[in-house]
């Protein structure tokens, strides 16, 4: 797929196949992860595959989205903020955020690449989450990620914001570019 498809394509899925994906394609997408820009080269998100089904379902109910729980694989997306934020104190939390939603983008552009689906999962009940994978109380568990085949593609395309109600030129709410000067040789 190229580029452009691929970012175009990707959504939000919560209706899974009941096929098992190959591990292996997820493992690639987190690799896409890692080539996300990181603040100071201090890479903080960590990310854990899940597989157990019985612990896909305990986390799927913190989740309080049943569909979650349908898929053979979960990606949970944690960080280890410390580090970013001794190095950039009051800034650094504001850099892990950045970071992990990069590496996330990375993540969810190269599951789509290879065919999988997926919905980022940002509400779940973070202290049971820890408890079920073990997870470190100084860990922040960012995101989760149910990761399957999309059980059926949709029919309607779903409009996507337009670029005029995004873009302004040099300053906020200006719609008109200025005019390029042109510079006397």
């Amino acid at each position: 797929m190229n580029f452009d498809s691929v970012i175009k394509s990707r959504r939000s899925v919560r209706k899974f196949k009941s096929t098992e994906p190959d591990w292996r394609d997820i493992i690639e997408a987190i690799d896409a992860a890692r080539f996300a820009p990181m603040a100071g080269g201090n890479y903080t998100p960590k990310f854990i595959l899940v597989s157990n089904k019985e612990k896909i379902e305990k986390i799927a109910e913190t989740t309080q989205q049943p569909f979650v729980g349908t898929v053979h694989y979960l990606v949970v997306i944690c960080s280890n903020p410390e580090r970013t934020i001794n190095l950039y104190q009051k800034s650094g939390h504001a850099y892990v955020r950045q970071q992990v939603g990069a590496a996330i983008q990375n993540f969810l552009l190269k599951l789509t690449d290879k065919g999988l689906a997926t919905c980022w999962i940002g509400h779940f009940v973070e202290p049971t989450v820890k408890n079920i994978l073990k997870i470190p109380d100084k860990i922040q568990v960012e995101a989760i990620f149910p990761i399957g085949y999309e059980y059926q593609k949709p029919t309607i395309k779903k409009p996507k914001v337009d670029i005029d109600s995004i873009l302004y030129f040099d300053e906020y709410k200006n719609k008109k570019k200025s005019p390029i000067k042109k510079i006397a040789a």
